[in-house]
């Protein structure tokens, strides 16, 4: 397969920085579907990624303030352009952050130098996946970090679910300030609560949609393949509060949980049921056992199988090639698991970032990559 970047194919062809972390300006081709930045730790490897992660919405692959990411030294706000082929053929884009002004950083997002109404509108020409060494602990951390694995594995084949899910927070802090009166206005508490039932309902519809088409997709891979192949189920939430056939049904009973609630709800000083109390429970399928008592190693691989089937399935899905950063993804993999990444990744056709601090563990991809060296904020290649 040819492993150049030619016109009509997802991706990036160019990347532009100024005042970002620790990059002043940067300005940089990009003219293969594999890009290697190789350098010490520090060099700033993981901040050219978390750039490219801004191209969709959200606050990257960090998950930091707007502001933390701003150049030390700098004017206190960060540019970073994009210029490549989207879902709907070439176009720029750029997230662009001034300094804060006592309301904190601000983002604003532009598609061909024309104002987004929102962050959005970034998914209309790119999808952008990744991996970076902060998730190995999915398994065995906390379930908001599953929460949001998973949401933002539904936001790349659903472009609503980020909004539904915003709304649905925002109708519940209303809620919970509410009931934190002493005499909450019930027509007021029944209007939020129907509010919350349906983005809810829909959230947790979403989100069972998405498990079953991974599911699907996890099982045409053949059973001995590089990565173990996982099970999902979600636990917690409407999804399991009650079963319904039907969307309406599930709603009305949502909005019941929540009515018989409020005191309970009241006491404790926040709503104690709701997909926001969801998780994702992952299962290592060949050893019939949680990932959460699996070995680091494999829960490492069961980790990158998941997002790779993930890849497989936005393409499918949605028709779009999606951008895969995988940062230090090679450090820990033995030469057999690396090699077989790199054809997995190459017969997906996408276009990936890779890093790492030891330049070699990429010699396989050869000519079929581009390889950057990285150096205190300076890109070479």
């Amino acid at each position: 397969m040819d492993s150049s970047h030619p016109e009509g194919r997802t991706g990036l062809t160019r990347l532009g920085l100024v005042d970002f972390r620790n990059y002043s300006t940067l300005d940089v081709t990009l003219d293969r579907r594999f890009v290697v930045l190789a350098g010490d730790n520090g060099a700033g490897k993981t901040n050219f990624m978390e750039a490219v992660s801004l191209l969709t919405p959200g606050r990257g692959l960090r998950r930091v303030n707007y502001g933390e990411m701003a150049r030390a030294g700098g004017s206190g706000g960060f540019a970073v352009r994009a210029w490549g082929e989207g879902a709907l053929g070439e176009v720029r884009l750029a997230t662009l952050v001034r300094p804060e002004n006592g309301e904190g950083a601000q983002r604003s997002v532009r598609v061909d130098e024309t104002q987004a109404r929102s962050a959005d509108e970034l998914l209309d020409h790119l999808r952008i996946l990744w991996l970076t060494p902060a998730m190995d602990g999915l398994f065995t951390g906390p379930a908001g970090d599953r929460r949001r694995f998973l949401d933002r594995m539904v936001l790349a084949i659903d472009p609503a679910h980020g909004r539904r899910a915003a709304d649905y927070e925002r109708a519940m802090r209303q809620r919970n300030r509410l009931l934190s009166e002493p005499r909450p206005d019930e027509v007021w508490l029944d209007g939020i609560e129907t509010q919350m039932a349906e983005l809810g309902v829909a959230t947790v519809l979403a989100r069972a949609e998405l498990v079953g088409l991974l599911a699907a997709m996890i099982a045409e891979m053949p059973d001995d393949g590089p990565f173990p192949k996982a099970d999902l189920t979600l636990e917690g939430g409407y999804g399991t509060a009650f079963a319904a056939t039907a969307a309406s049904d599930m709603e009305d009973e949502a909005r019941l949980t929540l009515r018989r609630a409020r005191a309970l709800d009241a006491r404790a000083g926040r709503t104690l049921e709701g997909p926001h109390r969801a998780d994702l429970a992952v299962f290592h399928r060949a050893k019939a056992m949680p990932a959460a008592l699996s070995s680091t190693g494999e829960q490492k691989a069961l980790l990158i199988g998941l997002v790779l089937a993930h890849a497989r399935l936005v393409r499918a899905v949605g028709g779009v090639a999606p951008i895969l950063l995988l940062d230090e993804i090679a450090a820990h993999l033995d030469p057999g698991r690396r090699a077989a990444l790199f054809d997995i990744v190459e017969g997906l056709d996408v276009q990936s970032f890779m890093t790492g601090t030891d330049a070699a563990l990429f010699d396989a991809l050869g000519s079929r990559a581009q390889h950057l060296t990285v150096s205190n904020g300076r890109v070479e290649g």
